[in-house]
This record gives structure tokens, sequence and C-alpha cells, in this order.
């Protein structure tokens, strides 16, 4: 059923909740709360955890004011709470609340929490606000705890009540859904049907509902994900190797003329894909490093070998900021070389002329190594003998891709090269297709990055010490969790924290912002000014993890580092640290929890992304579903591999005993799990590294 179906949705409102992808009501039904609004136990200044929206029992201390600010009424008054801590209250335009309030009157006020002073220069807990908070007397309040209310991702024009309305909408009038997993794997998981946690995913009654309704559609994910795995994995046992690729000696003395040396660890890689390149059958081989490990210089070589066996290779990058940059790399280390191989880039955002050119070349064979976007297995874009696929980053090879390539007529060897580091219990469920291959040593001489956690009063410090590296000619990164501000959450944006650092900095330094809405196009030039020195300090979000190499980077700045996983925070560091010039890490922590302090300190004591993967399964639980989701995590709409790891074990046994017990299923049980996973391999299948 089309979104327009839906009652109180017009055309206008169709269009914005198009630009979130949701056109059906099924796409309505799984765009799932990224968070919830709850109705929590009134706290006090002193336990505040100085994010969000808290509720404070107060006493009012000070009689209301009104204060205009051009064409703003702002009513303002002061109250204590228990400990005697001051709070100020204050509301836009509502000045008909003045005379609802007098000195000693006891209410329990909840709204969003704002630091009187965005440094925290005081160090005085008890300079807070609160902005149009509500108003509750204690009863009243109390028979609203513990309840929960959605809250979803959005876009400009389409608010959080419309997004809510609409799903109730569907829920009570339009919504079917058909269970698809056999009544033993609900029994022995405890999984709750799958109506009902589609139902109480979105409106839970309590924090309970929420987490077992959670389970449950995680489960699915990674139940369809790792049976569609298992099944593709079969079919491609039987793939032969038409592509025998001998080790290059040309390659052997490109690899020696680098002015480095590999390491044990990408020579035993390339010693592994060499040996799949003349095995039985064609490679599938994951390839996991840290950042600055060196996948790159092993997937050329891989590269170079298929050229000088006379095939064509292709490395794909997830975006076309990233394959330029790969492309003028690789034909920069040719030249130097003295290596003629005709390499080609090929982008979607290439004039319809180029686009025709680069196709004829890579038809007739002209072109031995093709870099670019998905654009490089369009239907129009035709091989002459493609032997080897490399994807890089934020991209897994999956099934739609595979078949395109096959209904060619052709099946190359497939190298997937990841950072995400992933320990390998975890490892071997999700890649169970693949052959894993692991890159644990750095290239020697580079300096250790050098870390700091520190709290919020440090800004203004380290906005010094920015500008002083910008004075000695390098560059720096500051990420924010947000794009824009978040009337639900006390977090740093992207906007508002980009004008921050103009008024602090010295004008001559351009700082500028990224995002991932932003247009392509224009994410590409930012980017590329960012890499020409243009721009002296980018203010992203998470999109960075996979943009350019900029060796003149040398400090990367993390706003309310809590929100993120450990994973995610040490691919972001590996942004800088890849020059020449000693690197810094700043992370800023706005919790006051102990707990949160030392998991981020975890940072500090190891360099290790899979280490710091193994902490990060450790100590994410259940109370961090709705943090900054892992970088370069699987496309899955709310599983999480940390946090659900449990459950994402759970999936995996089911498909085992769904493969084992299948004859001992009821016929109509297996005919709507094939039917369900037919639909999932034929649209959903995919999984982004």
């Amino acid at each position: 059923m089309k979104i327009i179906e839906v009652k109180g949705i017009g055309e206008k409102t169709e269009k914005l909740f198009h630009k979130l992808g949701i056109y059906s009501t099924d796409e309505l039904l799984e765009f799932y709360p990224r968070n919830y609004d709850s109705y929590n136990v009134p706290t006090t200044v002193r336990e505040l955890d100085n994010e969000g929206i808290a509720a404070f029992l107060c006493v009012i201390t000070s009689s209301p004011v009104i204060r205009q600010a051009k064409k703003l009424s702002i009513l303002m008054m002061n109250a204590k709470d228990k400990n005697g801590d001051t709070i100020t209250l204050k509301w836009y335009n509502m000045p008909f609340l003045k005379g609802r309030f007098r000195i000693g009157m006891h209410f329990v006020f909840r709204g969003k929490v704002a630091r009187n002073s965005f440094y925290g220069q005081n160090g005085n807990n008890g300079e807070i606000t609160l902005e149009q908070p509500e108003i509750f007397g204690l009863e009243e309040y109390e028979k609203k705890q513990g309840t929960l209310l959605p809250v979803y991702r959005l876009t400009e024009g389409l608010s959080n009540k419309i997004v809510t309305k609409s799903v109730k909408q569907v829920l009570e009038n339009c919504f079917e859904t058909c269970e698809f997993l056999p009544e033993q794997i609900l029994q022995k998981y405890e999984l709750l049907s799958y109506e009902e946690a589609v139902k109480k995913i979105h409106f839970p009654a309590n924090t309970l509902e929420m987490e077992r309704a959670r389970k449950r559609l995680a489960f699915n994910e990674f139940f369809l994900f790792i049976m569609a795995l298992r099944r593709f994995k079969k079919e491609e046992e039987i793939i032969l190797n038409e592509y025998k690729i001998e080790p290059s000696g040309q390659t052997d003395e490109f690899l020696k003329k680098l002015p480095y040396t590999l390491t044990n660890a990408q020579k035993r890689v390339l010693e592994e894909m060499r040996g799949d390149f003349m095995g039985k059958r064609v490679m599938n081989r994951l390839v996991q490093g840290d950042v600055g490990s060196g996948k790159t210089i092993v997937a050329l070589a891989g590269l170079l070998d298929t050229a000088f066996a006379g095939f064509q290779g292709a490395l794909m990058a997830p975006t076309e900021v990233l394959a330029i940059q790969h492309y003028e790399g690789i034909c920069k280390m040719l030249e130097e070389s003295g290596i003629s191989i005709r390499t080609e880039l090929l982008t979607g955002s290439m004039t319809a002329k180029e686009k025709r050119q680069a196709y004829e070349r890579i038809e007739l064979g002209l072109s031995k190594i093709i870099v670019g976007t998905h654009a490089m297995i369009q239907d129009r874009v035709l091989y002459k003998n493609l032997a080897l696929v490399i994807t890089d980053e934020q991209h897994r090879f999956g099934v739609k891709q595979r078949e395109k390539l096959s209904d060619k007529g052709m099946y190359p060897h497939i190298m997937v090269m990841s950072a995400t580091p992933i320990p390998r219990t975890l490892a071997i469920i999700l890649y169970g297709d693949l052959d894993i291959s692991i890159i644990d040593e750095l290239p020697k001489g580079r300096l250790p990055i050098k870390n700091c956690v520190v709290g919020r009063e440090y800004r203004l410090n380290a906005y010094k010490f920015m500008a002083d590296e910008v004075k000695k000619g390098h560059q720096c990164y500051v990420i924010c969790p947000m794009i824009e501000e978040n009337e639900n959450l006390e977090a740093v944006d992207v906007v508002s924290y980009t004008d921050i650092l103009r008024e602090h900095l010295p004008p001559d330094i351009i700082v500028d912002y990224l995002h991932g809405k932003m247009h392509a196009g224009v994410k590409n030039e930012k980017m590329d000014r960012f890499a020409a020195n243009k721009i002296q300090i980018l203010v992203s979000t998470t999109v960075i993890e996979v943009g350019v190499n900029v060796p003149n980077a040398t400090v990367m700045m993390v706003e309310n580092a809590e929100r993120f996983g450990l994973a995610s925070l040490h691919q972001l560091r590996g942004r800088v640290g890849r020059g020449d010039a000693q690197s810094y890490c700043i992370f800023v922590c706005t919790s006051g929890k102990k707990e949160t302090k030392e998991r981020l300190e975890i940072l500090n004591k190891s360099n290790d992304g899979f280490e710091i993967a193994d902490w990060d399964l450790k100590l994410r639980g259940p109370g961090d579903f709705f943090g900054i989701r892992q970088s370069g995590d699987m496309d899955f709409k709310i599983g999480d591999i940390y946090s659900d790891a449990m459950t994402l074990k759970q999936a995996s046994k089911a498909v085992s005993y769904v493969e084992e017990q299948r004859d001992k299923i009821e016929k109509k049980d297996i005919q709507m799990l094939d039917c369900r996973l037919e639909k999932y391999m034929a649209g959903e299948f995919r999984l982004n590294l």
C-alpha cells in the first residue's frame, strides 16, 4: 500500500516521507524509532548525566518575569531541587503561564537540559536551564513514569508527531504481517510473534517490551541474512575458477621498488590471495586490517597480477571521492614504476561522452584496471575478461551485484577489504561465505597517535591547540554526532558547532562542515578542498570515516565521544596519523558517569582495532541500543552486531537447526520461510562494510 493512501498524508507529506526512503506502508513500519522519549524518575542536578531530556522535582524560589527579545517573549524563573541546586526555567512565547506560579509551590518540570556555559568554565553543576519544560503535579507525573514515546529520524518539514500518527494509522487500519519463523524457533529463543514485535517496537508500554521487540526484529535480520549467506555459499561452491592468474615477476619487481618493505602480514595475505588465484574455485576472500595497515597495496598487487596475466581487474569504492583518490594514487605509482597498464576511472558523475568512451575501452580490453563506484557494474558496462573484483571499505559485494556479472557470463574472483575491526567470533558468522585474511601489523616507522579523554571544560584549550597545529601548516577534523540541533538530545551538531568554531578561531582559519545528507557533488567538492588544504578545519559527522586520505591532518577531535562505540571511535582516529607528523586524537566526554570515562580510556591503552572491538563487545549492553551506530556495521535496520552479539549467535544456531531439521518442520512453515527468504534475497540481501 502506498504511503499516500494512509489517512492524513497528502502530497506534500508524501514527498517528505520519500526523502526518508519511505514509499509504502511496509517501509513505514520498518522505519523503526531511533530512540524513545521516556518519563523517568525525577533526577537532581548533581545526578544529571548532562544529556537530553530530564525531569526535576522542584520548589519555585523566584517570581516569574517576562523579558522581550525582538518578537520573542521569554518567561523565566528560578527553582531548586531537593539538594538546593538552582535550575533556571525558561518558556518562549508562553506569557499566560506567569499567573500559574507562586514562590514555594512544588512541581515536576520536564524539559531539555541546557548548560548555561557551553564550555563549563565555572565547573558549577548548578548552572543549568530547562527550556520549554512540561509542568506536572507530582501525582500526575507518577502516572506517566515509565512510559515510552517513539522518536524518529526526521527531515525538515516532517515532525515526530506526524510520523507517530501515521504509524498508528497503519497499525490500526491496514496492518497485515505473516509469521515466517517456525514455532520451534520462537519457543526455543523466547521470541515475540512478528506482529507483536512490530507493534511494540513503535509503541512499547515499557522498556522491557521495547527490548523484547528489538530482539525479535534484530533476530529476523540476522536470521535471514545468515540463511541467505549460506544458501549463496552453496551455489558458489560449484563455481570453478575460469581465470588462472599466475604470480607475476613484474608485480614482484614493482613491490621491490616501493619506498618501503611490505610487512610480514601483507606478504602473508598476498600469498593467500595468489593461492586462491591458482585454485580450483573462484576466490571469495575478506581482507581485514586497521585503517593504515596497507590493504590497498595488497589489492594493487592483485590487480597487477591480473593485468599482467592478460585479464581485467576492478576496484570498487563506496564514494566518488575515494574512487578518484584510488585512481590517482594507482596512476601515480604505475607511472613512477614505469609500468604502462591503462587504468580507467568510471563514476556516476562523468559526462555521457566520458562514460561512452570509457565503456568502449573497457569492452575492447584496452583498460586493464578499472576503478570506480557502483557505476562499474551497470548494464551498459561490458567487460572483455573481468577476472578480479575488489571492493573497498563500506561495500560488500552482494547477491545483486554478482548476479549482474554472472548474467554477463562472468564469475570473477572476489576480494572484500574492510577496516571494520570485527571480533573473529562474529566475523565467522557474518562472513561464512568468505575466507578471512587479517593484516595485523602497521607499517614500520608510523608514529602512534597520542590520545586524550577530556571533559567539556577543555574545549577552549582544544581550539587553541588546533589553531597552533594549523599555524604549523596542518589540518584538523572535528566529529559531531548530529547534523542539526535536536530537541530531544543535548549533543553537539555539525552546523551549530561550525559557527562556534568560526567565532573562537582566527578569521584566516577556514572552517567548513560536511555531512551525509549533502548532495554528492557538494560533498566531493568540500573533500577536494580539504584535501588541497583550502579548508583547515573540517567539522563532520562520521561520513568522513571513508573519506579521502589527508596525510596533512594531524588532529581529530570527537565531540560527545560517549555516544560512539569504541570500534567506531578507533576507526575515526584512523583518519589522522597518516603522514610523517605526530598526530593527536581528543575525545570530549560530556557524560559525568565514571564508567563512561573508563570505557573511553581503553582507547588510550590500545591502538589495536581488534582488541578494541573485543572490548566493545564486552562493554556495550542493552542500554547502548540507541547510541551512534557502529561505523561500517552491517546494513541492518535495527540489529547491531555489538549490542546484539548474543542474538546474532542465536540466529546463527537457529539457521543451523532449520537446515538440519528441515524435514521435521511443518511444511507450511517451511513454505512461508522459503517465500520470505526468496523475497529477501531478491531485494534486500546486502552487506555494507
